[in-house]
């Protein structure tokens, strides 16, 4: 598997999930489309364009179970999870709820948002996320998959219940696009940000956003441009954003296609978790939760925060592999994609072990 993808065949790449890695026939179908838009870019992009897009995005729905009118692309889910933010036009007071675990940029996000309307941003923790309800809550957004912590959050639990109380649901699934069977309609969140350029291994820049019908009138593009036009739709608002190369929303259906083709998913899940008992024990670390709760990512706590283990593990050993933060570098998060071996695991653990018996040391 790793002979598919353009990595560097002297690093351990054990970090896929913050930027994914894209195979080398996903990337020649990426560029075969820039190629093709630079023969013709009147042609391509004015006549050609509309058709090419709808037909990528019709594909992607149906991989994430949504209808294609319901979804539109973006080039990340941080983008997409700014749109529905934007959506929700809240007033003075309002409060949107949410979890203490999520993505450093979208908790910005929701911050930025909420000062700027006179609304409050409220964090809590998992297991007593509904305790924090009020009268003025408007909204509930979570992760599907965390980005720190790489945990599987109980998102279609979470998600009733918040409907159930008539509150909104923004999802950011950032990470479980390829990793979770997604079924996007029976999920039923209001809105749904994915990215594709991670776990579905598509060029970077291949997002989408989803939004239940009944938002998408409400649902503005990040810029007003030609799509703005009457008669404006969901699709035309958020599609058409100026000029900008489509080329790795339409490599997309070729990235579907590899993963179906190489659906290595079952041993990934199998491998992360033997990893992560593997670095607990080398640490002495208990496990963050139970490992149901972990797919192909997992973070373990060190036993002190280390901002320069990272770079230590890379420059000594060429292994790449993040310590989480900004806000905290007490955790160490490992990817396991489909190009990962047992003897990538090996190594890190073998460099791991080299590292603290050298800091011990001095």
């Amino acid at each position: 598997m790793r002979e598919l993808f353009l990595l560097d065949p002297d690093v351990v790449y054990l970090n896929h999930g913050s930027y994914g890695a894209c195979p080398r026939s996903v990337f020649e179908r990426y560029q075969a489309w820039q190629r093709e838009l630079e023969r013709e870019p009147v042609q391509f992009l004015a006549n050609r364009l509309p058709d090419l897009l709808a037909a990528a995005r019709a594909e992607l729905a149906a991989f994430v179970g949504a209808p294609a009118d319901d979804l539109t692309f973006v080039p990340n889910a941080t983008t997409g999870v700014n749109i529905a933010a934007r959506a929700l036009d809240l007033q003075p007071g309002d409060e949107v709820l949410s979890t203490n675990l999520e993505y450093g940029a979208c908790d910005l996000t929701w911050q930025h948002v909420c000062e700027r309307a006179g609304a409050r941003y409220v964090r809590a923790g998992l297991e007593s996320l509904f305790e924090h309800l009020s009268e003025r809550t408007r909204a509930v957004y979570l992760s599907h998959i965390t980005s720190e912590t790489a945990l599987l959050l109980p998102v279609e639990a979470i998600v009733a219940r918040a409907r159930a109380e008539g509150l909104t649901t923004i999802v950011d699934g950032a990470h479980a696009v390829a990793q979770v069977d997604l079924d996007l309609v029976a999920l039923g969140a209001d809105f749904y940000a994915g990215n594709c350029h991670k776990w579905l291994c598509a060029p970077k820049g291949a997002g989408f956003l989803y939004a239940r019908p009944e938002w998408q009138e409400r649902t503005q593009g990040p810029i007003v441009s030609w799509g703005y036009d009457e008669p404006a739709t969901f699709i035309s608002r958020t599609e058409w954003q100026g000029t900008r190369d489509p080329a790795a929303y339409l490599a997309v259906p070729d990235a579907i296609g590899f993963v179906r083709e190489h659906d290595e998913r079952e041993r990934c899940v199998a491998l992360a978790r033997e990893a992560r008992r593997d670095i607990c024990k080398l640490v002495g670390s208990e496990p963050l939760a139970p490992e149901d709760r972990i797919l192909q990512m997992a973070s373990v706590q060190l036993p002190h925060a280390d901002p320069k283990l990272s770079e230590r593990l890379f420059d000594e050993h060429r292994i790449e592999i993040p310590t989480m933060g900004p806000r905290r570098d007490d955790l160490l998060r490992i990817s396991v994609a489909p190009y990962t071996e047992r003897q990538d695991v090996d190594r890190l653990l073998e460099a791991l072990a080299a590292t603290f018996a050298s800091s011990n040391v001095s």
